[in-house]
């Protein structure tokens, strides 16, 4: 391809609405452009790109086993409305009617769909097992798009969908995949990670997240290098302290703590640790009341944990300022557990403390040398905080973990029988009764692993892509292409012998100064680039540079060729 004929339509400046790396170097390479929030033209540079990842997925999923189809965007509203997710999964499911009023929505997964197809065409146990899967537009109406496609609304997913006859057929489909999901990461040419991880809205009781690991990720991984034990924060149980409470050494007193709404404005302002106050968030209860929860003041809440308990309404909601007063008296600013009749629920942690400092119920007060038993009941104590560096490792107490930040990329689940009992969807076994499939639902984040690629690859310059996913092996920068015949020659000939030796390659014959061309070959992420000039011809050399490294080296042009085949397939 020549740049002369190509949509390349790269920025000098930074975006200033781009937070995040990815997102200003695929608007500046010219990979995407904005349509509307969280809505993104794909380029042709950042569309080869999309479809060469697209391509290595398709091809380790028909490895394992999976069927490729397509099913369709949009949804009717009564397969959700008996999965029993129509209600469920939030304001981010987009809902509309068509023109006779039936109500649709714009799919942001498919469990629903397949299961329906799989109910009326697969009847019988020696159909099983079967993974079918599907690349497909997928939108999810987020509240606050950001970081340009790392969470935008409309994405591209793979999906896939394995049903099995038993228990033990879906832990085997769930492997497969789990196997596929780490080669296709490897092919990618990105350092990954799988961890233990929540079902969230999908469901299910035991998933795996697939991370590209980057300091700019949005969530949190635990890990211990001992054990290999990983898992997302959310996830990660924490034990009660070994320890019992301390006896008190203080007598419980009334401070006056005017514009001390924060823990932090509250430690500066009482010359303490966080670690020795308590923090009492309220939410709202199952019951249409409030729930107290309690939490050391240096934690914060796991609202994954805090949703398991009965007592807590789901989704979690903490409560609103006003139902706050009207049900306290006080802001939130200062609410504490002392004297609250209010179910309360403690973390481990925060029900260990004494002599702590917390909320008076009272505006502009908080109440310091408060203990456990003597001051208030003991509270029911349950793990309830995000797991932090330095805690004790689930499998292994005497070992610490470690928090890393990865950027989710990928997601497995074994659903088990859940959307196969709510939609009616059986087979026959072989005794000729009537079972629920088992199944497992397995997704990729297509257009994320662009931007993910992007935030573990680049450095001041640009972009550097792994070979695998680049959108052009080679560049070709010729300098004095229009003055002089000799170059344009040479660089035709090596350009046609690079694309004759299946070597994807972009030509820069746009009349540019040489600083130009570099520096947008280096922005655009070109894994390996080739700079022809007639001082080199003179000398039977080109200068080559790898995207990585600092320094050109040359190569006699007519090893060139060979040499460009031996390092793209490094």
């Amino acid at each position: 391809m020549r740049t002369s004929q190509f949509f390349l339509a790269t920025l000098k400046e930074v975006p200033t609405d781009a937070e995040i790396i990815s997102h200003q170097l695929m608007l500046r390479a010219g990979l995407i452009r904005q349509v509307a929030s969280g809505v993104y033209n794909w380029l042709p540079l950042g569309h080869r790109v999309l479809s060469k990842v697209q391509q290595i997925v398709r091809e380790e999923m028909n490895r394992a086993g999976g069927q490729e189809m397509l099913l369709p965007a949009v949804q009717p509203a009564e397969l959700w409305q008996q999965s029993g997710r129509w209600d469920d999964y939030g304001p981010e499911l987009l809902r509309f009617s068509d023109r006779h009023q039936r109500d649709f929505c714009f799919g942001p997964t498919h469990e629903e769909v397949i299961t329906t197809l799989a109910r009326t065409e697969i009847r019988s146990y020696r159909q099983l097992p079967m993974n079918l899967y599907q690349v497909q537009t997928k939108f999810r109406d987020e509240i606050r798009p950001r970081f340009g496609v790392m969470r935008s609304r409309e994405f591209i997913m793979k999906d896939a969908y394995s049903f099995d006859s038993d228990g033990e057929g879906m832990g085997q489909s769930y492997k497969s995949m789990y196997d596929a999901y780490h080669k296709i990461f490897e092919r990618l040419g990105l350092a990954a990670q799988a961890v233990e991880a929540d079902g969230g809205s999908i469901g299910g009781n035991f998933s795996h997240e697939f991370h590209v690991l980057a300091d700019s990720g949005e969530d949190a991984i635990a890990s211990c290098s001992s054990c290999g034990y990983a898992a997302n924060v959310e996830k990660v149980s924490l034990a009660p302290p070994l320890s019992k409470p301390s006896d008190p050494t203080e007598s419980c007193e009334e401070i006056e703590t005017r514009d001390q709404h924060t823990i932090s404005d509250l430690c500066r302002f009482l010359r303490i640790a966080s670690e020795k106050t308590i923090k009492t968030l309220l939410v709202d209860g199952a019951d249409g009341g409030l729930v107290a929860l309690i939490l050391r003041g240096d934690h914060e809440l796991n609202a994954v944990k805090a949703e398991s308990l009965e007592a807590v309404a789901k989704p979690l909601r903490l409560a609103g300022r006003d139902a706050i007063i009207s049900a306290i008296g006080s802001t939130p600013g200062s609410i504490g557990p002392v004297g609250l009749n209010i179910p309360i629920f403690a973390d481990h942690d925060a029900a260990a403390l004494s002599d702590f400092v917390c909320g008076a119920n009272k505006e502009g007060y908080h109440l310091r040398g408060v203990n456990w038993g003597r001051d208030l009941p003991a509270p029911e104590s349950h793990d309830l905080r995000q797991a932090v560096e330095g805690d004790s490792c689930p499998n292994d107490s005497e070992q610490k973990i470690s928090i890393k930040r990865g950027i989710e990329v990928g997601h497995v689940f074994q659903l088990g029988t859940k959307y196969s009992e709510a939609l009616n969807a059986n087979f026959l076994d072989s005794e000729g009764r009537s079972q629920p499939f088992f199944m497992g639902c397995y997704g990729i984040g297509i257009t994320r692993i662009v931007a993910a690629a992007i935030e573990q690859n680049h450095d001041e310059s640009g972009i550097i892509w792994p070979s695998p996913i680049a959108p052009f092996d080679v560049c070709i920068v010729p300098i004095g292409l229009k003055k002089s015949e000799k170059v344009s020659a040479a660089v035709e000939l090596l350009y046609t012998e690079l694309q004759q030796a299946g070597i994807e390659v972009l030509l820069d014959d746009r009349n540019e100064r040489p600083g130009v061309m570099f520096s947008e070959m280096d922005l655009i992420g070109i894994p390996h680039r080739v700079v022809v000039g007639e001082r080199g011809l003179e000398k039977g050399v080109v200068e080559y540079r790898k995207r990585t490294d600092s320094e050109s080296v040359d190569y006699p042009i007519e090893t060139v060729i060979d040499t460009l085949k031996t390092l793209n397939s490094l």
